[in-house]
């Protein structure tokens, strides 16, 4: 794939220029290798981009004189005074007990001094002796540590993005304080480490996220030197950020966003590439590097698929957030509200209202999807009552909180609810299902994403994150996964998983997430509704094989394995559930169903296995936490040979619902589960569901390759047939279906021919390139047949 040269980023962000200017910029020319920059910039470009910066940054939009706020910029003046007044600069720190080169603590606290400086409220507001103690500490660290001559040691990115971001954000805060020679100095060292070479190729660390921080860095090193050649580098060098990817480091078509290769990273990592694009896209409009790629309109629609989808009650689920996992209790909340600010950043700047303040006509998020987001950050908010994303902006943003409060004041911005529905992010492995009360999230590994990531000592025994990790929330279980799970919860017993209870050392296989399996079939089929979810999992570090299924449902998952095989000469275990509480399990081994009181039930079918339960304190983590776990597992033994199971979780079901429904065996009936196929039929709700690991038939179904097929029949005479190509390898699939059929009402172009009669059969192309999603063809039922129907699925409800 040709990537676009350093010259041509430039050119187009000097055309940019020219055309938010309105008018002709002079042609571009070379001097000794260097682009001279157009002489057309407009007095007072760089005053607006400083103000801009210290706005969108450092917060506004509030009154300094009211609460919290004046209780919050009191604390943050009295907090820079005391760094003040504790300077001590000598060779070896700034600040006693904080030896170079402290790339985080130290920087931080300058950054802090500086915005206690830019912030109204402080008491240290304008203070010219306070700005001139930040300016002599950047002089002092740039010297003794990121200086332009030293060697870059230990991990690349404070080098090049954490540290460089907090001391040039400190330099724009201070403005004049800094003098020439101090800023001439600064930038000087910000030029060795991030040299505009780093931008030269889409490539390496310089890709997604991290692309958009080293663009950041890029502009606040142009708007301290007034530099417009590397601020239109900086704008220009964003554009190979917007397109879809198929592979590596992106957003994919369907809203799956991977970081580091191989891991799904819509937090962390995808939370500051939002919040990056929204402060980039805010402070740079109507100035003459104003962000005009068309392609940057698929940042917006990422919001809705790629970021909502991962968020749930004001929290980013775990399986979307790598090695960060267990860096702190409730990180997933943070991260949460991280994604909600930036999207509420990005919809404000778009429309050119609150903080910008200026008027600037809109050409982006129309008013509708501005609101639109404005009613789900505000749903989010309401619902997340383990950590209150108000109350936690209080400490970490202003600007958010002035946001986010503006719309919970707001009476007509209504608070959405989460949407209904199945979200198959199938490049990423993923899979998130959301039911009223409920909702599920599925983590896999496969031959293009990682089992897990560990990478600067975290997540070192994250192991079998990958290995069909099935988390889910119901009401009232924002913290199950927040409260110090990470750390206490046993790692070979992730729920959800089948593993080999193999002892595995920290860290096992290569860092940053290049831990894939041979395994190809990772996916399954969706019809936004319902989904059938398959895993051919291959251990990490181990011989087991198995197949893994899951059909997500209105109240319930149908979990299915098979096949199940291993040579490590140590029992695999699949772990049914693993929750962090103290609550009451009953267990009704002949009846086959288990209920957590509070939680839910799992209901075990004939011959589908019997579970063994523990309850024990764990502890673990620097603080040494301690927490109560119920688990439930199957023991397939030592070196099984094509084991299986087959259970029932039904998340926040009471007793007597558990009970019921393993009184009534017929609700869902298991049509085939082995290694070829694993299918289950609900007549209730019309649906059968199929994963075809090989060719073959089940349940009415045939399909001529392996792939996922989804059947549902509606009461009104229609049904939809669903598939999809997890391997993304088949040029032709055929799908015939059993069953009297009168005429395809709505096919799909990929669907090259179709036959109805007697029973329907379908065929498609071009599977290869679709990326594993879903394709969606609607029939109408011989009437015969759908009364029939009709009447067995009243039959069943009934």
């Amino acid at each position: 794939m040709n990537r676009p040269s350093r010259r041509s980023f430039l050119q187009l962000g000097l055309v940019a220029a020219a055309g938010a200017l309105g008018v002709l910029a002079p042609a571009a020319c070379r001097s000794s290798g260097a682009l001279i920059p157009a002489r057309h910039i407009p007095d007072g470009a760089f005053a607006l981009l400083r103000r801009r910066w210290r706005d969108v940054t450092a917060g506004s939009g509030f009154d300094p004189a009211a609460e919290p706020y004046r209780t919050r910029l009191v604390k943050l003046g009295r907090t820079a005074a005391g760094y003040r007044e504790s300077m001590t600069p000598v060779g070896a720190s700034l600040w006693p007990g904080l030896a170079f080169p402290s790339l985080v603590a130290t920087p931080a606290r300058l950054q802090t001094m500086a915005r206690a400086y830019a912030l109204p409220g402080t008491g240290l507001t304008g203070d010219a002796s306070l700005g001139a103690a930040v300016a002599a500490g950047i002089d002092h660290y740039r010297e003794r540590v990121y200086a332009a001559d030293a060697d870059q040691v230990g991990n690349w990115w404070n080098w090049q993005i954490g540290t460089p971001k907090k001391l040039l954000d400190a330099a724009l805060l201070i403005g004049p304080h800094l003098t020439e020679r101090q800023s001439g100095a600064l930038r000087d060292a910000v030029d060795h480490f991030v040299p505009e070479s780093l931008l030269d190729d889409y490539s390496g660390t310089s890709t997604a996220a991290n692309r958009v921080d080293l663009c950041m860095v890029m502009l606040m090193r142009a708007i301290v030197g007034s530099d417009p050649e590397k601020a239109a580098l900086a704008a220009a060098a964003l554009s190979p950020v917007f397109p879809y990817v198929d592979e590596g480091d992106g957003f994919y078509r369907d809203g799956s966003f991977v970081q580091h290769t191989t891991i799904p990273y819509q937090g962390t990592y995808g939370a500051s590439l939002l919040s990056g694009l929204a402060i980039l896209f805010a402070v740079l409009r109507g100035s003459p590097w104003e962000i005009t790629d068309p392609n940057r309109r698929n940042v917006f629609d990422m919001v809705e698929r790629s970021f909502a989808p991962v968020v749930h009650d004001g929290l980013c689920m775990d399986l979307f957030s790598g090695r960060a996992v267990g860096r702190e209790p409730y990180g997933d909340h943070k991260r949460g509200h991280a994604i909600a600010s930036a999207i509420l950043l990005l919809g404000e700047g778009l429309l050119g209202e609150g903080l910008l303040g200026e008027g600037l006509p809109g050409d982006g998020a129309p008013a509708a999807e501005r609101a639109r987001w404005q009613g789900m950050v505000k749903g989010w908010a309401l619902r997340d009552v383990c950590t209150p994303m108000l109350k936690a902006a209080e400490s970490s943003d202003l600007g958010f909180h002035a946001r986010l409060s503006a719309i919970l004041d707001d009476d007509t911005v209504p608070a959405l609810e989460e949407p209904a529905g199945h979200r198959l992010l199938a490049m990423s492995a993923r899979a998130v299902h959301r039911r009223p009360g409920w909702c599920a999230g599925l983590s896999m590994a496969s031959d293009r994403i990682g089992h897990y990531e560990h990478g600067s000592g975290e997540n070192l025994r994250g192991w079998h994150t990958g290995s069909g990790m099935l988390y889910w929330w119901a009401e009232g279980h924002g913290d199950q996964y927040s409260d110090s799970f990470w750390p206490t919860v046993d790692p070979y017993r992730l729920p959800g998983t089948t593993v080999s209870t193999r002892r595995l050392p920290d860290g096992v296989g290569e860092a940053w997430g290049d831990t894939c399996p041979p395994g190809r079939w990772v996916g399954g089929a969706t019809d936004g509704m319902y989904a059938t979810v398959g895993q051919h999992l291959n251990g990490l570090e181990s011989t087991m094989e198995a197949f893994k299924s899951w059909l997500f449902l209105d109240d319930a998952v149908v979990c299915l394995g098979a096949g199940i095989t291993s040579e490590d000469g140590v029992p695999v275990e699949t772990i049914v559930d693993n929750r962090r509480t103290g609550a009451i399990l009953t267990v009704e081994e002949r009846e086959g169903w288990a209920h957590l009181e509070g939680h839910g039930g799992y209901v075990f079918p004939e011959g589908g296995g019997r579970p063994r339960t523990l309850r024990e304190d764990r502890a673990g983590g620097p603080g040494g936490a301690t927490r109560s776990y119920v688990t439930l597992w199957l023991d397939h033994g030592v070196d099984p040979r094509a084991a299986g199971y087959a259970y029932l979780l039904m998340p926040g079901a009471g007793l007597a619902e558990t009970r019921a429904r393993a009184a009534d065996p017929g609700w869902a009936r298991v049509l085939v589960n082995t290694a070829r196929r694993q299918g289950v039929q609900v007549a209730s709700l019309g649906i059968t569901a199929v994963n075809f690991w090989n060719d073959g038939a089940a349940g009415g179904l045939a399909a001529s390759a392996p792939c996922a097929v989804l059947v549902r029949e509606s009461g009104d005479g229609t049904a939809t047939l669903t598939v999809s190509d997890p391997r993304r390898d088949l040029e032709e699939l055929t799908v015939t279906w059993d069953r009297p059929v009168a005429e395809v009402l709505h096919g799909h172009p990929l669907l090259t021919s179709a036959s109805t009669g007697p029973k329907l059969t379908l065929t498609f192309g071009r599977l290869a390139d679709q990326g594993g999603g879903s394709k969606t063809v609607t029939v109408r039922l011989r009437a015969q047949a759908s009364g029939e129907a009709y009447q067995a699925r009243r039959r069943m409800r009934g």
